[in-house]
């Protein structure tokens, strides 16, 4: 089934322009149409809903394009790196938001302790800003 640009932004969850911004980046083709509109397939489909996915992922939209120009059944190698990377990232992001979450436990926790003077965790945040 053919479809316009609107009824396939609406498929994807995505708008018009995010659809034109992914086939300026490559990401989607542009068809050709007769005049103004343009004809979608159900492939275009499809590599929307993968594009969306692999975001829902972490993954970039460079990454995404890599991914896209890569045969699913001879790459393996190279899709594994690409997937490791972004392993590799999301557990460094982990890492840094545990460290932050400890922070501020810290931070809740000398609060309590005390009324008297100012919040330790409002300290803390002046202090950040000023340093």
């Amino acid at each position: 089934m053919v479809m316009t640009i609107g009824r396939l932004a609406k498929s994807g969850g995505v708008g018009v322009e995010t659809i034109r911004y992914y086939q300026r980046r490559g990401l989607l083709r542009t068809p050709s149409g007769e005049g103004t509109t343009r004809r979608y397939e159900p492939a275009d489909q499809d590599r929307l809903r993968f594009i969306r996915q692999a975001q829902t992922a972490g993954f970039t939209l460079a990454q995404i394009g890599e991914l896209l120009t890569l045969d699913a059944g001879t790459d393996r190698t190279k899709v594994r790196a690409i997937a490791k990377g972004r392993i590799a990232e999301l557990d460094r992001q982990i890492a840094e938001l545990q460290g932050a979450r400890s922070a501020l436990q810290r931070l809740a926790s000398d609060c309590a302790r005390s009324q008297e003077g100012p919040c330790p965790i409002l300290k803390a945040f002046e202090q950040t800003v000023t340093a």
